[in-house]
């Protein structure tokens, strides 16, 4: 009997120990959730209902640690069986590493407005620190609220135990249940994704994701149709060709997608007053009022923009080998267009430079192709910087625009209205952003809110001056009035709150051009992937082309209605891996949410079991063809298709290979294996390494120049100086290429060129000894047998 009672007693002990443990992470969570709201409104951003939100915020919190506190109960007994101490110990360790992740997703939220899900499945190591430190400084300061959340708790822990016994702790946590239980019940609006609990919704979304990719298995996906969008040409209406006076001449295509752009500051809109530019072209032009992007950042700007491409698993261009298609870009080169991209970043990012590339394009400039005269945007405290600003990007592009015959397909990206918000003259913006704010009484939002998001209005400005500078110096050019003008946004930037879950996708539209009959604005609703369909159509109708007999868009063309509609059936992806978000007629469904939205384009939450239903189901018979098109290579028949530009084929004995020399090492680990196998005169697994890299990174320059170099030491010398040349061409301020050229030169016997190439180094700022010994070299060499 004396046995029963300590045996009771001591798991009465270690229980209560563990309700501690719990109720301490209960109690953490609550106060980051007042940390969140807190920060929220001193931001100067306001919320609806603040007390509905710390209401649902603390009760999704306390629901969250019960289930976290189930989930390590047998971990903490198990322990305990072992040894009593190290249970307790391991228990703090675990709890103490949730609120470590649950106060990093804080903080995500309060930078990004959203929560952190599956999207981060859709990112590469290297992608999210690029990210990170593009809008954080990684020094001791910044780790320091990490190193005290685990202080934190244990301290929260320490006061519970101390002011408060078992049998309270009991009593508590089942009056907690009870009430906050059926609180729950009562509660249907606490389920939005804005109050949930940070760490719930990220497993939740995970388990999401993967039990949606359970189900699209590609065995399981067939359709009647072998390939579901292919269709006639003339099927998609030409709606452009009367708002245009036609010439004889094909005109020249100039595409800015600018980063950020949302509606929101566009005219007279939420955030509007800051891009006058952008406002006055507005009455020049064609412009959609209620357009959307596609995807709820960059990554799937190109693809839907060009080529009204489905979004694959985590984003078109994140597939691996990219399926079968067809794109403006493609299309208009086979149309004699020179077609080029511009951005101030590195191509690579987002493997932008991988679709552009498939389909061909002729010049891509990018990050490594400025040069001197340009200046680069700071870096940031911790050495990091995204690239060229939005100036430098519009002045380089007119600098190659002679260069390139017309007619011309120019895209054209921006870059600053980009965390850190950095840009040249940045006091100068910050000054207008004041005299805004002290003139313009027409203003829809609060000065504090303004003041709080400065550096951000002025980017803003910035990029809007910049647009303008590069309009009216193409305005002097002889080929602009026959050049039809199309801008618009990404996506919406994120750190300013938004308004609704609508908010984030709507971005503006206009087509601007002298060709224009007259400017009109349109209500109705057309997203980037109606812009390629409509635009070709257009195009091809109108002036001498190459007949396209099938196409196969996502999109059907833009609707010219002018009152409030919407025709389309528009899912979305809010980030790499989310397709959780779907547009049909006048609802938006959204993480399994109705809202209704109004001819301001706004949305409102409603019940509607029907609709709601249908979009459910529309918008898992979306993902089901997704998945069809993109992994079964079913969106264009590759026998129709002689736009695109094939990746090296491996053989699945070459695969076997590459597995075994590259399995878990990233491409920069890899190019040092590549590297040491070279030197070993392995050339033949080296350049196969070399040709899987390049397949997935084609701008990885030291690669390149080491298979260049690989072909030298092999003696062919013809195509190691091809090789080489294609480096200089992607990377032509980097110094191993020029090197490499010159020695296969030299080894060759072509010192004439060893000269031209060494000259063309030094000519593009390259201050190099070697450069400059090699030259001297070629030029003895040629005067010995002269």
């Amino acid at each position: 009997m004396e046995i029963k009672k300590i045996l009771n007693k001591s798991c009465f002990n270690n229980s209560h120990t563990y309700i501690y443990l719990t109720f301490s992470a209960i109690v953490t969570f609550w106060l980051l959730s007042l940390f969140e709201i807190c920060s929220t409104l001193s931001d100067g951003s306001e919320n609806q209902n603040i007390g509905a939100t710390l209401v649902y915020k603390l009760l999704n919190d306390f629901w969250a640690g019960v289930v976290i506190g189930l989930l390590f109960v047998p971990f903490y007994f198990a322990f305990l069986y072992i040894k009593k101490p190290i249970g307790v110990v391991l228990i703090k360790v675990l709890f103490a590493l949730v609120i470590i992740i649950q106060f990093a997703l804080v903080k995500y939220s309060l930078t990004t407005h959203i929560n952190l899900g599956a999207d981060l499945l859709g990112y590469s190591l290297d992608d999210m620190y690029t990210t990170v430190t593009a809008s954080e400084s990684l020094s001791l300061l910044y780790f320091l609220p990490f190193i005290l959340m685990p202080l934190l708790y244990l301290g929260i822990n320490y006061l519970l135990k101390k002011f408060t016994n078992g049998r309270q702790i009991f009593a508590t946590s089942f009056i907690f249940i009870i009430i906050l239980g059926s609180l729950k019940l009562l509660s249907p609006d606490s389920t939005a994704a804005v109050y949930q609990n940070k760490l719930h919704f990220l497993t939740k979304d995970i388990a999401t994701f993967q039990n949606e990719k359970s189900t699209l298995d590609i065995s399981k996906l067939v359709y009647k149709k072998e390939y579901p969008l292919l269709k006639p040409f003339n099927e998609t209406k030409d709606v452009l060709a009367p708002f245009f006076n036609i010439q004889e001449e094909k005109p020249n295509i100039v595409i800015i997608i600018a980063e950020g752009l949302g509606s929101d500051f566009i005219g007279n809109n939420s955030y509007g007053g800051f891009t006058p530019f952008l406002d006055s072209l507005t009455s020049k032009s064609l412009y959609w009022e209620n357009f959307v992007s596609n995807t709820g950042r960059t990554f799937g700007a190109a693809s839907s923009l060009l080529g009204s491409l489905p979004y694959g698993e985590k984003g078109f261009l994140e597939l691996t080998k990219l399926p079968s298609h067809i794109s403006l870009l493609s299309v208009l080169k086979a149309n004699e267009y020179t077609t080029s991209y511009y951005c101030g970043d590195d191509s690579s990012f987002d493997r932008k430079i991988n679709f552009l590339e498939y389909n061909e394009i002729d010049h891509v400039t990018d990050i490594k192709k400025f040069g001197p005269g340009y200046v680069k945007t700071k870096e940031n405290s911790g050495g990091f910087s995204w690239g060229y600003p939005d100036a430098e990007i519009f002045k380089k592009t007119l600098s190659e625009m002679d260069s390139k015959k017309t007619p011309r397909l120019d895209v054209i990206m921006t870059l600053s209205n980009h965390e850190p918000f950095d840009f040249p003259s940045k006091d100068v913006y910050l000054k207008k952003v004041d005299n805004i704010l002290n003139t313009n009484s027409t203003l829809n939002v609060k000065k504090d809110e303004i003041g709080a998001y400065k550096d951000i209005f002025a980017a803003l400005l910035y990029t809007d001056t910049s647009i303008k500078n590069f309009m009216e110096a193409y305005s002097k050019r002889p080929e602009y009035k026959n050049t039809i003008f199309i801008i618009t946004g990404d996506h919406r930037l994120i750190p300013i709150p938004q308004k609704d879950e609508l908010c984030r996708f709507h971005v503006p539209l206009l087509i601007y051009s002298p060709m224009l009959k007259k400017a009109e604005k349109f209500k109705s609703v057309s997203s980037h992937w109606d812009v390629t369909p409509s635009l070709l159509s257009f195009l091809m109708n109108n002036y001498k082309f190459n007949k396209l007999a099938k196409t196969a868009w996502m999109g059907d063309g833009l609707d010219t209605a002018k009152e409030f509609r919407n025709i389309h059936q528009i899912p979305l992806m809010r980030y790499k891996g989310s397709i959780n978000d779907y547009i049909y007629k006048d609802y938006m469904y959204s993480g399994g949410e109705l809202y209704k939205i109004n001819e301001n384009f706004e949305t409102n939450k409603v019940y509607e079991e029907n609709i709601s239903k249908t979009m459910a189901d529309s918008l898992l018979s979306f993902k089901r063809l997704n998945a069809y098109l993109t992994k079964k290579n079913k969106i264009f028949p590759a026998s129709l298709n002689k736009y695109s530009q094939p990746t090296v084929e491996f053989s699945k004995a070459e695969l076997a290979t590459i597995k075994t020399l590259a399995k878990n090492l990233t491409f920069d680990q890899t190019f040092l294996v590549a590297r040491d196998l070279a030197f070993k005169k392995d050339y033949k697994k080296s350049t196969l390494l070399c040709d899987y890299i390049l397949n997935e990174v084609p701008n990885y320059s030291e690669v390149r120049t080491l298979k260049g170099r690989m072909l030298a030491w092999d003696g062919k010398y013809d195509k190691a100086e091809t090789e080489l040349l294609e480096a200089i061409k992607r990377t032509p301020f980097e110094t191993d290429a020029y090197l490499a050229l010159m020695d296969v030169y030299k080894w060759s016997n072509q010192n004439a060129k060893a000269v031209q190439i060494g000259k063309k180094a030094i000519d593009s700022g390259i201050n190099n000894p070697e450069i400059k010994a090699k030259l001297a070299q070629a030029k003895a060499s040629i005067n010995q047998k002269t």
